[in-house]
């Protein structure tokens, strides 16, 4: 006579009290929810039990884990090896409670840092070379090195820079015959006698962007050297022009920092203190100052014929505020220098 067959819940439930295992996993949670967690198991109070959480979705890859009443999405993944947990009561006996293979994993729900995401943008094309087998059916004229998305839109910017006016209208789809049955749209006038002897709007906005680089048409006639090298030189003249500014600035602080060293210096030994280092200090805090202030005045200078030249409204107004700012700067740097002058003489008196 034959055993009937267990149902297989049966033999599951046989099997767990055979084997009494804990199921355990790890909990990963950011710094502020685990201290909180960690205090909660040290109290060993059993009011604190509902302050942690832990529900899980129906797939039981999914979990909302509250902590303090602060809500975290988690995630249930497999480690890539099973860690061995093991219980002791009295630090010498070791039994082993459960096998670890999986891991929850709580996300702060925190933006990732943006590193390098203009470069990540704005990334060199990659050249498209043709096929060996269709090299004599290509025009080698026509084939020309793909240009950076970088250097489109600024091309795409100056095509705007260059536009009189703009028109638009909104076009339905059931109106589209009506359209193709009157002709084409009428194209704005004007654009065609932006050229001549005054500087249009599409040089100050070039000069503005800080590119010297020729237009649409230099761009398919030239090749990707010859621009990259053009690109070069402009980026090492801006660079060393800021780089002389910011040197300016670290200077003047330095000295700014030394001079107020010396002032109290002054103030507690004003006996024995010599005044030849505080002039020369004096003297070459206001030198510097000068320079910034001539750097200043250069930029207020070139900002003022720009806003001269240039017709655009939204130029204008960006103009417009950059030389307000350089104003501000230039007023500020002269009351300093009148101040520290003013110094200068009260210590050359004494």
């Amino acid at each position: 006579m034959s055993k009937k067959p267990r149902p297989a819940a049966a033999a599951m439930s046989v099997r767990l009290e055979c084997h009494d295992v804990e199921e355990q996993f790890i909990l990963r949670l950011p710094p502020e929810q685990a201290y909180a967690v960690r205090k909660i198991i040290h109290s060993r109070n059993a009011a604190w039990k509902d302050k942690l959480k832990i529900d899980f979705s129906p797939d039981g890859h999914h979990a909302v884990v509250q902590v303090d009443n602060v809500s975290l999405p988690a995630k249930l993944v497999n480690l890539p090896c099973v860690i061995g947990s093991l219980k002791t009561i009295d630090r010498k006996t070791f039994y082993k409670t459960a096998d670890v293979s999986q891991m929850l994993v709580c996300s702060p729900e925190v933006t990732p840092p943006l590193k390098n995401v203009r470069k990540k943008r704005f990334r060199k094309t990659t050249k498209k070379l043709p096929d060996v087998k269709q090299v004599d059916e290509i025009n080698f004229s026509e084939y020309t090195q793909s240009p950076s998305v970088e250097k489109e839109v600024k091309r795409l910017l100056y095509s705007d820079a260059e536009a009189v006016s703009v028109r638009w209208e909104v076009v339905d789809d059931d109106d589209a015959k009506e359209i193709e049955s009157q002709g084409s749209m009428p194209t704005t006038p004007g654009i065609s006698q932006m050229g001549g002897a005054s500087l249009s709007d599409y040089d100050v906005f070039r000069e503005m962007m800080g590119d010297s680089g020729s237009n649409s048409n230099d761009v398919e006639e030239k090749s990707n050297e010859g621009d990259d090298d053009d690109d070069e030189d402009e980026d090492d003249e801006d660079y060393g022009n800021e780089k002389e500014e910011e040197e300016t600035d670290n200077s003047e602080e330095e000295l700014e920092k030394e001079l107020q060293a010396k002032f109290n210096e002054f103030s507690l030994h004003e006996a024995d203190q010599d005044y030849s280092s505080i002039t020369m200090a004096i003297q070459k805090l206001i030198f510097i100052k000068e320079k910034r202030l001539q750097m200043i005045y250069k930029k207020a200078q070139r900002q003022k014929e720009l806003l001269r030249k240039v017709e655009n409204l939204t130029l204008k107004r960006h103009f417009q505020n950059v030389l307000g700012k350089l104003n501000i700067m230039e007023k500020e740097k002269c009351e300093q220098i009148y101040h520290l002058q003013e110094q200068l003489k009260c210590f050359l008196k004494e």
